[in-house]
């Protein structure tokens, strides 16, 4: 149950606030610390609703584990649903299996595939899509809500605007995506809010292995790094 929330003061405001810069910092010194130390990893985001034995959790499982024995760690939300999928199968593989979880009122929990060593707990969204962000050589983007497209826009934007490297954003479940992808194209282009060039920045697959050859390509004579 939410608790209810007090209304502040601003002078009240103000002093937490000043407070609040050093959790922050603390946030992302010990995210750095201990991100930076892990190699080239590839991130998997997707609803924390999907359940064990549904198509896309299995999708997912497949997905992680095989993007896992090409080599790259697996980095997830670290909560139920697709971000369990995706960790059990970095899990499965015997790839590193990392769970960058923030605490919430409803849905999120860890999941038991997480490395002991690996799991990170953040207050902060910002502070946690830093981590995702930096630290990841690619989005693999499964079916999801709100959360999952917040990550997925925020990716396609710093590329965009050329805050980040350039990294493979894959799409997966051909089904599920294809509608949003169209009025991207069809409404977002022709209205002129997009260049033609940034519809390449996204791939639409349906298939573990058309991920890994997707990151495979993309990075065949390129240096694995963090983006910024």
């Amino acid at each position: 149950m939410r608790k209810e929330q007090h209304h502040k003061g601003w002078n009240e405001i103000k002093t937490n606030d000043s407070w609040a810069i050093f959790k922050i910092m603390g946030e992302f010194v010990s995210g750095f610390e201990k991100m930076s130390a892990i190699g080239p990893c590839v991130s998997i985001f997707g609803s924390a609703r999907t359940k064990p034995g549904e198509a896309y959790y299995e999708l997912s499982v497949k997905v992680a584990k095989r993007v896992a024995e090409a080599g790259y760690g697996i980095i997830t939300g670290g909560g139920p649903g697709i971000m369990e999928a995706g960790n059990k199968g970095a899990n499965l593989a015997g790839g590193t299996s990392v769970g960058l979880n923030i605490d919430l009122p409803f849905e999120q929990h860890d999941n038991p595939y997480i490395d002991d060593d690996k799991s990170l707990d953040f207050d902060y969204f910002f502070v946690r899509k830093v981590m995702f962000v930096k630290y990841s050589q690619g989005f693999v983007v499964m079916p999801g809500g709100f959360g999952t497209l917040d990550e997925l826009f925020e990716a396609i934007t710093l590329i965009q605007t050329n805050k980040i490297h350039t990294f493979p954003i894959i799409l997966v479940g051909s089904e599920f995506w294809s509608g949003l992808f169209d009025w991207i194209k069809n409404t977002m282009l022709e209205a002129g809010n997009i260049s033609p060039k940034d519809l390449d920045l996204i791939k639409i697959v349906d298939t573990e292995e058309e991920v890994v050859q997707i990151i495979d390509a993309f990075y065949k004579g390129r240096n694995l790094s963090p983006n910024f």
